[in-house]
């Protein structure tokens, strides 16, 4: 069991910080703590005894090269499945949507994430979908045989590429792999080409202009060596049409990080990106609501799972020339009983019992699922990335609005989710390259599993004196005494922060408190250096100095 004291005294009250009276950003609270030393010294001297489990020391490596991240981490993915699109992004006809059917306050409140990429038509979904019924004034509606709805595609190429320059966001587009290799060339001709026939077509549907759709996947969770040899003849052919094209495929997807060493044989050589997807939390068939403990267990795993992806890429000897997408992940999968989505299923949709398997659906939904838990794995999972910045070069959280996704989209308005703000957090308030950071933390348990109780890591700008450090504190009840490390500088006074946090990890906001959780603006006092962590928190704090600590910038 976890045995944890309270070591460190606020000089405010803890409690008092998490109360809706501090929802007024301009009013900040001075941290005062007077029994953690934060020692501001050399890695070398750092302790490497494993710490008391409320204690944790994170050493900023200041010796190694400071690296650029790839922003696109910060991507989303959008599926034609539940409320996404229709009833989230767009909605003609409602009080809320604009002319052409986009909700404004979707897109207003998806521009606070600065999401650079989003993924799309699918997902499942793609492998039933003709994108050429999707655009022209007269759109083909069908049958989605895999979610086993009427798809009306009025939301189609033109409207998913309007969306993403709406939110400064660079689409991309997931293949139908079951179509042929024409069909699929023909999409991004479509798209990018200036002249012939495909372009025409497109100026006639009302947009002369190429899109420019750089990024392109061929199918979605697909295997097998069949697919591999269409992936390797659809990807020669599409950049036939466009060179300059990102195209990425199917590498692993579900717990297992396998790669088949022929994809990489194979297809090695024409592709930019491989795609992974994980959701550590399976509700497809069965709906769980695991406890704020239990998720913090699966806190690690996405570090891990990209640790595995990462040896079978350099085990085929393209570690540097294939990177990772990690376009489809969440800490909880959305609900879809009685359908697959990897399998076709025709349906009667007057059928009582297949009406009550759609209406399941929107368990998703459900504003008590998204605690302090959801927020804190997804800051965990971006320190995951940061940590492989060298080989993960996108990540797409699934979905971006609606079922599990970080912004809940109802018929009056919107609620942004704890994971919304932890995303935006992190979009918005850390700097352009990450440092090597080392955590000694004690465990955090849960009967034979353990976690770290503290994750960090710390970013700085070009000139190397702007940092910004994200802490993690993954104890659902106690504070956590930190000791940060970097090189043989001394922090003292007052520091700007952000801190989310709630009332208890099993916080959530919903339509009628919509800010029960919400990043904070606070100071935190520094005196000779001593830090306390709030329980089940996210800080990041603004460590600006006057000279530049790194080795390699001095």
């Amino acid at each position: 069991m976890l045995v944890e004291k309270r070591p460190v005294a606020y000089n405010r009250s803890l409690s008092a910080i998490m109360k809706p009276r501090w929802v007024d950003k301009m009013n900040t609270y001075r941290f005062t703590i007077g029994v953690v030393v934060l020692s501001i010294m050399s890695a070398a001297a750092a302790s490497e005894q494993q710490p008391a489990s409320n204690k944790a020391t994170v050493v900023i490596d200041t010796g190694a090269p400071a690296k650029e991240y790839n922003p696109m981490i910060f991507g989303g993915f959008i599926e034609h499945l539940g409320k996404q699109i229709y009833g989230g992004f767009f909605e003609p006809g409602s009080s809320l949507a604009d002319k052409r059917g986009f909700r404004h306050d979707v897109i207003e409140a998806i521009k606070e994430l600065k999401v650079p990429v989003i993924r799309w038509p699918g997902g499942c979904f793609v492998d039933s979908y003709h994108w050429q019924k999707g655009v022209g004034k007269v759109r083909q509606p069908y049958d989605d045989d895999r979610w086993g709805v009427r798809e009306p595609n009025t939301f189609g190429t033109h409207e998913f590429v309007e969306l993403c320059r709406r939110l400064g966001a660079e689409p991309y587009i997931c293949q139908n792999s079951l179509a042929s290799i024409e069909e699929m060339a023909d999409w991004v001709a479509y798209c990018n080409a200036k002249t012939g026939r495909l372009a025409e077509i497109r100026s006639m549907n009302g947009h002369p202009e190429p899109f420019n759709v750089r990024f392109w996947s061929v199918g979605n969770e697909k295997g097998g060596r069949g697919y591999i040899d269409k992936v390797r003849d659809t990807a020669v052919a599409m950049k036939r049409g466009d060179p300059s094209i990102v195209v990425t495929c199917s590498g692993a997807h579900g717990p297992s990080a396998y790669i088949d060493p022929y994809l990489f044989e194979t297809v090695g050589k024409h592709l930019n990106l491989l795609s992974i997807h994980e959701y550590w939390v399976p509700n497809y068939q069965k709906h769980h609501t695991p406890d704020y403990l239990s998720c913090m267990m699966l806190s690690e795993k996405p570090d891990t799972h990209i640790g595995a992806v990462v040896k079978s890429i350099d085990q085929a000897g393209m570690r540097g020339r294939i990177k990772i997408a990690f376009d489809e992940w969440n800490l909880r999968s959305w609900h879809h009983p009685g359908f697959s989505g990897h399998k076709a299923r025709k349906v009667d949709y007057i059928d009582p019992a297949v009406a009550a398997l759609i209406k399941a659906r929107d368990k998703s939904l459900d504003p008590s699922l998204y605690t302090m838990a959801d927020a804190l794995f997804c800051a965990s999972f971006f320190n995951a990335c940061f940590r492989h910045a060298d080989d993960v070069a996108m990540a797409n959280i699934s979905c971006l609005v609606n079922q599990t996704g970080p912004l809940y989209v109802h018929p009056k308005g919107i609620v942004k989710r704890t994971h919304f703000h932890a995303m935006a957090m992190y979009a918005n308030l850390l700097q352009s390259r990450v440092v090597r950071t080392r955590v000694n933390a004690g465990r955090l348990t849960r009967g034979t599993e353990s976690v770290a109780v503290v994750d960090a890591i710390a970013t700085v700008d070009e000139s190397g004196k702007k940092w910004a450090v994200a802490i993690i504190n993954r104890s659902p009840s106690k504070e956590v005494a930190c000791t940060l490390q970097m090189a043989e500088l001394s922090i003292d006074g007052t520091y700007k922060a952000t801190v989310l946090t709630g009332d208890s990890p099993d916080s959530f906001n919903d339509i009628e408190h919509p800010r029960r959780v919400a990043p904070k603006k606070i100071e935190l006092t520094f005196k000779k250096g001593d830090v306390s962590l709030p329980p089940h928190s996210l800080v990041i704090v603004d460590i600006p100095l006057e000279k530049s600590p790194l080795r390699d910038e001095q």
